[in-house]
Parts: structure tokens; sequence; C-alpha cells
């Protein structure tokens, strides 16, 4: 499993994030910790009016207004309450902002990502990434982080009213601090790497039910239901572990914490008789302590409650800022390249170490040819083709586009040479004319219509009642799976890239469609250098060139007619597909 998950940040990077993120709005900070410093003070003057309250009955001087002084209370917690909501508001804008950026970051880099990564990681991880590990957080920016911040001032404001009392009554906190902190650390030093593994679980079980969703017809095709459910449980099982031993930290750590903070309140009380029989301290002086020791728990148990909430939070942020520590699959360099030739040189790759699925394959694409790639399943048609396109780079050997090797161009520029369009494809969520614009924003509506008409879609487009302004993807209007494959062609023709890998791009249209379509993109793309991978051979009949891939090799390479001829592997294939047998 942990070869699939994407890397994760650890803590002093995620502290510096955080810290970074804070710092960047240093007024909104100052105001919150403002309000919620004046909404502790005012909490802070009730204690100290009733001990006097308390010392003026002890001593029965009739000097005393409980009137004024229960009105003075009263209003006290008046202002605490409209203070506290001023102060909570203005943390929860603060955390809005940063979560914003947050998510605006993460969501750059899961793009940035190079895509020869994500299809090693597989789609669990970056799933539950996206999902999960944003929800903790979010609960954790919005919820915890204002608690904890309000909790920390609070319990600032009451210690130093506790030694304004009197130093003296500010020892018994101290019987409770041993308890706190060994219990705290203990639990710190445990918890974020559990909350890792229980992610990291999680993610594996959304992969394996993910595979299974979308195998489900091959699952039922092939009998594998039982071993389908074997991995859903086994996943089940290792998810549980995790979350159980999250589960047995908390039921360590809560109840010795509930612990310590009875024990303060019992110090004060006995501690504080003793110095007040023995003449070193009021009975006013007692009784406000005892207040403030006890008005301590209530932020001290939110500090500690939200601090489990916290390390969730900060598991996600971990897991979030660590796609910024995948290694970037190219270095760009100077070089320019010198016009539009592609060529593959020596190149053998291997998406397991040990394994090549290529073998020192050689093969030059002229400018503006058209070159088909056939062969059996499972020959390396697919991976050399994402090769030609600068999706993965090569193990050893190289390819290049113009004398300059793919992996040394920018994304931005590598686009502009090179482009793969694969029979998976994906309808983004909103308009038909937003879909295609992706291929180039900038395009008017005249060039989207073109674009769609290049691929055949423009009837069935414009047959829609809002025409280009009709939404689609998730929850809009639903579209066949061979109208999305058109609408990923039609973004491609947008794009107008040089060089076109096509891997079974049209393989979900019916024959007849796909035949025409292909003709009409042939006409658009004259002159560009179209790579098309396909097991339809009248694809390879209207080629330039015809490449045989065999066994991670390229077998046989020339015209159709040259192949046909020459009564090799080609020709078998060729016989095949008309039904002749040799």
């Amino acid at each position: 499993m942990a070869s699939r998950i994407l890397p994760v940040a650890d803590r002093a990077q995620v502290r510096a994030y955080a810290r970074r993120l804070a710092l960047k709005y240093p007024r909104e900070l100052a105001l919150a910790l403002s309000l919620h410093a004046l909404a502790a003070t005012s909490g802070l003057v009730s204690p100290r009016l009733l001990g006097e309250l308390v010392q003026s009955v002890a001593d029965r001087t009739g000097d005393v207004d409980v009137d004024m002084i229960a009105l003075a209370i009263g209003g006290f917690v008046v202002v605490q309450a409209v203070l506290i909501r001023f102060a909570v508001y203005a943390s929860s804008r603060l955390g809005e902002k940063v979560l914003a950026e947050l998510r605006e970051d993460f969501v750059e880099q899961v793009l940035a990502l190079p895509l020869s990564t994500v299809e090693r990681a597989g789609s669990g991880d970056l799933i539950t990434r996206t999902s999960r590990d944003v929800d903790a957080l979010s609960r954790s920016v919005r919820q915890a982080v204002p608690e904890t911040l309000i909790a920390f001032v609070t319990c600032a404001f009451a210690v130093g009213a506790l030694l304004l009392v009197g130093p003296v009554m500010a020892l018994p906190l101290l019987v409770a601090v041993p308890v706190l902190w060994i219990s705290t650390r203990w639990y710190l030093n445990r918890a974020r790497d559990g909350y890792l593994r229980e992610n990291a679980a999680y993610a594996e079980m959304t992969e394996g039910l993910a595979e299974t969703v979308e195998g489900a017809r091959t699952v039922e095709a092939l009998g594998l239901q039982d071993r389908r459910h074997r991995r859903t449980d086994g996943d089940i099982a290792g998810s549980f572990a995790a979350e159980r031993y999250t589960l047995g930290l908390r039921m360590v750590w809560f109840p010795t914490v509930e612990v310590g903070y009875v024990i303060p309140i019992v110090a004060t009380l006995l501690l504080g008789g003793l110095f007040h029989t023995w003449g070193w301290v009021s009975l006013a002086q007692v009784t406000a302590a005892t207040l403030y020791v006890q008005q301590l728990i209530d932020p001290l148990d939110r500090v500690l409650s939200w601090m489990d909430e916290l390390q969730v939070g900060g598991a996600s942020m971990s897991r979030l800022l660590g796609v910024v520590n995948v290694p970037d699959d190219r270095v760009a360099g100077e070089a320019r390249p010198d016009g539009e030739e592609l060529r593959a040189s020596g190149v053998r790759y291997a998406y397991r170490e040990g394994h090549d699925v290529l073998h020192g394959i050689d093969l030059d694409v002229r400018a503006g040819e058209r070159l088909a790639m056939v062969g059996p399943s499972g020959a390396g048609k697919s991976t050399l083709g994402r090769l030609l396109a600068g999706i993965h780079g090569p193990r050893t050997g190289t390819v290049t586009v113009g004398g300059v090797p793919l992996v040394d161009l920018p994304l931005d520029d590598l686009r502009g040479h090179v482009a793969l369009v694969t029979q998976e494809h994906h309808v983004f969520r909103g308009t038909l004319r937003d879909n295609v614009l992706i291929g180039r924003p900038d395009a008017t509506d005249a060039d989207v219509r073109r674009a769609l008409e290049a691929v055949d879609a423009r009837e069935w487009a414009e047959a829609f009642d809002e025409g280009l302004d009709t939404v689609v993807g998730s929850g809009g209007q639903a579209l066949s799976p061979a109208q999305a494959q058109q609408l990923a062609l039609a973004r491609l023709v947008l794009a107008d890239p040089h060089t076109l890998v096509l891997d079974e791009a049209t393989s979900l249209i019916d024959p007849t469609a796909a035949r025409h379509l292909e003709r009409s993109l042939a006409a658009v793309l004259d002159g560009r250098t179209v790579i098309a991978i396909a097991h339809r051979l009248y694809t390879a009949h209207d080629a330039d060139r015809v490449a045989v891939v065999e066994d991670g090799r390229v077998s046989e390479l020339g015209s159709h007619d040259d192949l046909v001829a020459a009564r090799g592997a080609y020709a078998a294939l060729w016989d095949s597909w008309h039904g002749k047998s040799r």
C-alpha cells in the first residue's frame, strides 16, 4: 500500500505553512485576538466581585451594596457575551479566508501533479485527500482553531487574574500539571501517526471500492465476486484496526485529563482553607481563586477536547500539503524544438523495476504524416503512445520533438507540440461551451462550433434547447459515452497542437460513424502529425505508414500496401480483420 500512497508533509512543513497563512492576515488575526482578550477580561470581573461579597458577609460589614454588585456582574456577563459573539465572528472570517486559500493551493498543486504519478498512485488516495481530508481540515479551521484560540486566551487571562489575587493561590494549579502534561505528551506522540494510518487505510478501502464499482461488469462476467468481497473485507478490517487504535488513544487520554480538571479545584479549596487559617490569604481571595480555577476548567477542557480534532486536521493538512512533495517528472530546459519531427531512440520503459514493457524502440515520425500503431492487446502500444505524448519519460533512451527531449519541455510548451486523447474522457460540470473551451479558453463561439462540426458533434449539440449553453456533466444533461468522446476530440481540435496521439479515441463510437468521424478529423487536421493507436484496421489503411508493435518492439514499419505485400504480422492482422484465413 505504501508505494501507492502519495507523500505526506512532515510536522515542520505543516507548522511553517500554517504560520505563513495565519501571518498573511495580521489585521484580522490582531482583531480576533483583541476581541477574545476583551471577552476574557470581562469574564474575570465577576469572580473578583463575588469574592468581595463573600468577604463582606464573613466580616459582617454592611458597606457592600449587593444590588450594585449583582447589576455589575450581570452587566459584565452581557458585555462578555457580546464580545464573544464578535470574537467568534472575527475568528470565523479569518478561518474561512485561510481555508479558501489552502483549498486553492491544494487544487493548484493537484493539477500540477505529473500524470504518471497520478496513474501510479491510483484514485483512492487522491479521492480521499480531496474529500475526507478537506472535510476534516474544514472542521478544524472552522471550529477547532477558533475554539482553541478562545480557550487559550481565556486560560491565559484566568491564570493572570489568579496570580493577581494572590501568587500563593496559584500553587494548587501545579498539582494538575504533571497529570495533564504527561498524558497529553503521551497522546500527541502517537496521535498524528495514528490518524495518518487511519486516513491511509481509508484511502486503500476507497481505492478497492472504486475498482469494484468501475469494474462491476468484469467482476460479474469473470465470477470474481468472492475475491472482491475478500479484498473489501480485508480493507474494512484494516480501516477498523486503524480507527480502533486512535479510539484507544482517546479512551486513555480523555479520562486522564478529566481527572486532571478535578484535582486543581479540590487542591485550591483544601490548600486555600489551610492558607486562610494560617492567615496567609483572605476569604475573598480563596473564593475568587476557587472561582477562577473553576473558570479554567471549561476553556482547558475545550483546549484538550479540540486538540484531538486538531490532530485529525493536522494529519489531513499533512496529506494535503504532501502533494507538493511529489518530485517533478521533468526538468524544463532552455532549448526549444527546431521543427516538429518526433523521434524515439533506444526507448525502454518499465512500470515495475526489472520488468520492461518496451524494449529498445527506435521510431521516427515525420512532421505532417499519419502513423498508425497496431498490434495485439498488451503489446505496448498505449505505453509507447504515452511516451510519444510526453506523459511518461523513458527508463532509458530519449523521446524528442525537434531534437529536444519531451521531458525537458515545460508542460505548457509540451502541450503546444504534442497532445494525447484516449478512450478515457471526462465531462466537466458546466456548459457545452465551457467543456470545449478547455482546449483554448480564448476561442469564440464560431471556433467552438467549427470544432464540434469537425468531430460530427455539432448537430446533436445544437439540438439541445439551450445549445452551447446547455449544462452537462454531474447533475446536468447526460451525454452518451460516444458524445463524451466527441467532446474530448473537439477540445483537441480547438487546442490545435502540431502532433496528436489518438489512443483508441473513437472506440466508443459505432464503426460506421467512427469511420466518417476519422475522415472528417483527417480533413481538419491536414498538415498535422497524427499518431493513431487503433484496433480498427481501416485507420491503418488510411495512414501514411503503419507501425506493428509486438511484445514491446516495433516488428514492422511501412505503408499499408507494402506490409500487406510482405505477408508478415500486419498482413495476418489484415486478413483476420477481413475474415480471411492464411
